[in-house]
């Protein structure tokens, strides 16, 4: 009986598709160049949009606040905005959602942590884990099926 309730679930849902989740992190690229772009300006200066000579090495200091800005600040509103609104601004914008692969529900913490790590493996190898949205019958990339997830349009 519950796996009919699961199927008969999985036939009511529209998965998202490659080309409107591509415009959803089009969306999301944009929003975050333009919050990052002027806290960078701020703390850096200019030189910081230019390419470094090669024997030029940032001190420490730089070097970890960087790290912090470029990839742990946009990781934690990634996985706080999946946790709390069920997807980022683009795929909110565009009424898409993140949800559990079995019950359609929120996910989890764990499930919100895996899904992000398997954006590395999905980037590695020509973005294949990306591409992979077009060819899997409920549109799940690598990142999906490693955190258990599904991106959903939202009912209206």
């Amino acid at each position: 009986m519950e796996v009919e309730a699961e199927t008969q679930a999985q036939d009511e849902v529209q998965y998202g598709g490659f080309w409107i989740r591509l415009v959803a992190v089009l969306i999301d690229s944009v929003l975050l160049l333009l919050i990052l772009g002027p806290i960078l300006l701020l703390l850096f200066g200019v030189d910081y949009f230019v390419p470094a000579e090669p024997q030029q090495t940032p001190d420490l200091a730089t070097s970890v606040l960087d790290a912090l800005i470029n990839n742990v600040v946009p990781a934690v509103v990634t996985i706080v905005m999946w946790l709390k609104l069920g997807g980022t601004p683009g795929k909110l914008l565009l009424g898409l959602a993140v949800v559990d692969k079995q019950n359609f529900e929120a996910i989890s913490l764990k499930q919100a942590v895996l899904r992000y790590l398997g954006y590395i493996p999905s980037t590695l190898i020509l973005m294949l884990g990306f591409l992979w949205v077009v060819f899997d019958d409920r549109k799940r990339g690598w990142h999906d099926m490693i955190g258990g997830t599904v991106v959903i349009k939202r009912r209206k």
